[in-house]
C-alpha cells in the first residue's frame, strides 16, 4: 500500500509540472479515434521501418485509449495501448515524433512550429518543453511524464517489427487524461470479490471475462428489444413511485414525498400500470423495468433488479408459453456466443446440465405437489392457515417461520420444499392455487386454481406469466382477502389499489401478463453462480463503518 501511495504522489507531481508548462493534461474532447481492431484488419498502408526512421511522415491515422505498458531502450521505446476492441504495440523513436500540448492557437498567428488542424483552431506541436528549467525532448516527455493507465492519443504509421509484431510508429502524441492512481495489482487479475463488485471499473480493466460478459449483456437486452419490436409490442414507461405497494408477494421499499407529505413505495413491479394501458387501444405493451423488493440477499436474489414485463390482449397463459419458447429460440439464433446447453447449480450448489432446446416440459403445480407430499394445496383459502400448517406437519414437512405464515406464503414455501428442487427443466410449472395470485384469472373448469405458469431451471425461477383477471368484482374480493392477510402481519401481502380497480371497471379486454428477471436468465445462460456477476454496479453496503 505504501508503494502505491508513493507512486500516486509521483504521478501528482508530474501532473503539476506539466500544468506549469502550460500542457493541458485533461482534454475536453477527442473526435478522431480509430478502433484498434479496425487498424489490425486494414494493413494496406504498411511501411518499411527504415523509411519511417529516415523521413517525417505526414500521417492522418489516429488512435487513443489506455497505455497498458511502457519499456524504453536508450533511443527507442515500445508500449502497449488498449481500447474497447483490442491491444496493439506502439513505438516511440527519439527525434522522430512531436508532442502536442493541446494549447489552441489562432489561425492568424504566425507560429514557427508545425500545427495540427482542429476545425477553425489549431493546437501546438513541439519538439521539446521546458520543465523545471530543463529542456525535455518529446521522447523524454514520453519516457518520464506518461504512466501506465494514462489515456493518450497518437498519430502513427503502421509497420512490422523484426519479430513480426504489428506496431504503430508514433509521429505525434498527446496526453488525454492522467491516471493518478496505479492499479492495485499490476498485470494480475482482480480476484477479490469485494473489489470486483465495489470497483467494477478495476475488474473490467484486469478481467477480460468480466468486460466481455457485461458487454454481452447489452447485446442480450438489445436482442430482446428487437424480438418485441418484431412482434408488434409498444415499449412504454410506468411510474417508479406508487401510492400503494401492489402486485406481488414482496415487502416494499418506502420513501417520503416531501411536497405531497405522503409515504410512497418504490415499485415492486409495473404490472398494474401496464395493464391500465390496455384499457384503450394499446393491445401489446412491454416495459424494460427496474424493480425494488425489500427482501433478503443471496447469490440468486437482489433487492434492485432488471425485468421485462408485457401484456398482450387476446392471449392466455398458454399463448405466453409458446411466446417464451419462440423468444429463446430467437435469442440463441441471434447471439451465437450463448449456447443451448449450460451447467446450472441449484440452491445447494449441485450442478446439472440443462438443455434449452424447445419444446419444454409442463408440470402441473397442484397435481405434482400433491404427488410429492399428499397435500392438495388448491383446497386451502386465505383463512385456512391453521389447518394447512397442521397438514404440512402431518406430512412430515417443516420449514422456518411456518407458524407465522399465512396461506399463500405457506403454499409457496411448501412447493419450494417438496417440488421445485426436483425440477431440472426448463419446465413450465402451471396451474397455481387461487390464493397464490390475486391478479390472475381463475380456471373456468376449476375455480380453485389460476391460469399461471413459471419457468423453472434447476431451482431457479426465471419467468412468470398468467391469464389476466379482468373482472372488477372478483378483483375487489381478492384485494379484500389480501388486506386481511396484511392485518395478520403478512408484510408480503398485496395492498389494495383503488385506481387499478377503477380502470378495470371501464372495461379491460382478455389478456395475458408475462414477466422475466433479466439478471437471472442472463446468469444462467452465461454460467454464472451469482447475479452480481452480470450487474455492472451491484448494490453494496456502504464503507462508512469499515476501518
Amino acid at each position: 500500500m505504501f508503494e502505491y501511495w508513493n507512486e500516486s504522489l509521483d504521478r501528482i507531481e508530474k501532473i503539476k509540472k506539466l500544468k506549469n508548462a502550460w500542457v493541458i493534461v485533461y482534454a475536453n474532447n477527442y473526435h478522431w479515434k480509430q478502433d484498434i481492431d479496425f487498424v489490425i484488419k486494414n494493413t494496406s498502408d504498411l511501411k518499411e521501418v527504415e523509411v519511417l526512421q529516415e523521413s517525417w511522415a505526414e500521417s492522418k491515422h489516429k488512435i487513443a485509449w489506455r497505455l497498458m505498458s511502457y519499456k524504453s531502450h536508450w533511443k527507442i521505446a515500445f508500449a502497449k495501448i488498449m481500447d474497447h476492441s483490442w491491444v496493439i504495440q506502439i513505438c516511440f523513436m527519439k527525434d522522430k515524433f512531436k508532442f502536442n500540448t493541446w494549447k489552441k492557437i489562432n489561425l492568424e498567428q504566425n507560429h514557427p512550429t508545425p500545427l495540427y488542424e482542429r476545425g477553425q483552431e489549431q493546437s501546438e506541436l513541439v519538439d521539446s518543453l521546458t520543465i523545471d528549467g530543463e529542456e525535455k525532448s518529446a521522447y523524454k516527455l514520453s519516457e518520464k511524464f506518461i504512466n501506465v493507465w494514462d489515456y493518450i492519443w497518437v498519430v502513427w504509421e503502421l509497420f512490422y517489427t523484426k519479430h513480426w509484431e504489428l506496431t504503430l510508429f508514433v509521429n505525434e502524441f498527446q496526453i488525454l487524461a492522467k491516471a493518478v492512481r496505479p492499479l492495485p495489482e499490476k498485470f494480475h487479475w482482480v480476484t477479490d470479490e469485494e473489489t470486483i463488485y465495489r470497483q467494477r471499473y478495476l475488474d473490467m480493466i484486469m478481467n477480460d471475462d468480466s468486460y466481455n460478459r457485461l458487454k454481452l449483456r447489452s447485446k442480450f437486452i438489445k436482442t430482446l428489444r428487437d424480438f418485441y419490436d418484431e412482434n408488434d409490442f409498444i415499449e412504454i414507461e410506468t411510474p417508479v413511485l406508487w401510492n400503494a405497494a401492489s402486485w406481488a408477494a414482496a415487502a416494499p421499499f418506502i420513501t417520503h414525498h416531501n411536497d405531497f407529505d405522503e409515504e410512497f413505495f418504490l415499485r415492486i413491479s409495473p404490472e398494474t400500470y401496464l395493464k391500465r394501458a390496455t384499457v384503450w387501444r394499446m393491445e401489446r405493451v412491454v416495459e424494460f423495468t427496474r424493480n425494488f423488493r425489500n427482501e433478503w440477499s443471496d447469490p440468486s436474489h437482489m433487492q434492485e433488479f432488471s425485468a421485462i414485463e408485457h401484456y398482450s390482449c387476446w392471449w392466455n397463459f398458454e399463448d405466453n408459453m409458446k411466446f417464451t419458447e419462440q423468444m429463446f429460440d430467437y435469442i440463441f439464433k441471434s447471439i451465437p456466443e450463448l449456447k443451448k446447453e449450460v451447467i446450472v447449480k441449484d440452491k445447494m450448489w449441485v450442478e446439472k446440465m440443462v438443455n434449452f432446446q424447445t419444446p419444454w416440459a409442463r408440470v402441473d403445480y397442484v397435481e405434482w405437489v400433491k404427488n410429492a407430499c399428499g397435500i392438495d394445496v388448491s383446497k386451502y383459502f386465505i383463512w385456512d392457515e391453521k389447518k394447512l400448517i397442521s397438514d404440512i406437519k402431518s406430512a412430515w414437512v417443516e420449514f422456518e417461520w411456518m407458524d407465522k405464515m399465512v396461506v399463500p406464503t405457506l403454499i409457496d414455501y411448501l412447493y419450494k420444499k417438496v417440488l421445485r428442487p426436483s425440477i431440472v427443466g426448463p419446465a413450465f410449472v402451471y396451474n397455481y392455487p387461487k390464493t397464490m395470485q390475486p391478479l390472475a384469472r381463475q380456471n373456468d373448469q376449476n375455480p380453485n386454481v389460476v391460469e399461471q405458469f413459471q419457468l423453472v431451471v434447476n431451482w431457479w425461477e426465471l419467468i412468470k406469466a398468467y391469464s389476466e383477471l379482468v373482472d372488477p368484482d372478483v378483483q375487489k374480493s381478492n384485494f379484500d382477502a389480501q388486506a386481511k392477510a396484511k392485518e395478520m402481519w403478512d408484510e408480503e401481502a398485496t395492498s389494495w389499489d383503488e385506481d387499478f380497480v377503477l380502470a378495470m371497471e371501464y372495461g379491460m379486454p382478455p389478456q395475458s401478463w408475462w414477466w422475466m428477471w433479466i439478471e437471472r436468465v442472463f446468469s444462467i445462460l452465461t454460467w454464472q453462480d451469482n447475479l452480481r456477476d452480470v450487474v455492472l454496479f451491484p448494490l453494496m453496503k456502504s464503507m462508512k463503518n469499515e476501518k
